[in-house]
């Protein structure tokens, strides 16, 4: 996105209160109900190998989402790329006072991950947290603290190494 398309954004948000509020509820609360999901799909896992599931369940699913998350981390400490509101004379609509680490996006890697792990949990859940996935993905790009590229990159890689790691090996 350009300044100016970032610029107008920020006017529509000052100006639409419940606009303002409903980004700021995906932007925030969001990723903390995710991530809250994620303990109860390993206690699922865990409950299913007490009864006598597949032990490597449990373990990919503890596994590839670290694997993901640190290898995303290491990522963006070494491509270091600047943030839109770095970049470009803007003001993100939530202010954050975070240098660079852009690309990829860690939250996009993260929800993207445990969306995957979910598919072997329940189908539906796996669809539905992709689809809030892209939400938050979307409320970060608005937000003014990611450019597309960058949680776009987040989530693709996230696929890619759930796709792997949790139904391949």
């Amino acid at each position: 996105m350009t300044e100016a398309t970032y610029k107008k954004i920020e006017v529509y948000f000052n100006s639409h209160k419940a606009a303002f509020i409903f980004l700021k509820a995906v932007y925030s609360y969001l990723p903390l109900l995710i991530y809250a999901l994620y303990p109860v799909l390993l206690i699922n896992n865990f409950i299913d190998v007490l009864k006598g599931g597949d032990i490597d369940d449990l373990i990919r699913t503890l596994i590839v989402p670290a694997v993901t998350f640190l290898s995303v981390s290491l990522l963006r400490i070494l491509i270091n790329k600047p943030r839109p509101y770095e970049a470009m004379n803007i003001n993100p609509i939530f202010k954050k006072d975070t240098k660079g680490k852009s690309f990829p996006s860690r939250h996009s890697a993260s929800i993207f991950t445990i969306a995957m792990a979910s598919f072997g949990f329940s189908t539906a859940v796996g669809v539905v947290l992709i689809i809030l996935g892209v939400l938050m993905c979307i409320s970060r790009v608005i937000g003014g603290v990611h450019y597309i590229s960058d949680v776009i990159a987040g989530a693709v890689y996230s696929v890619v190494l759930g796709l792997f790691g949790l139904y391949i090996i």
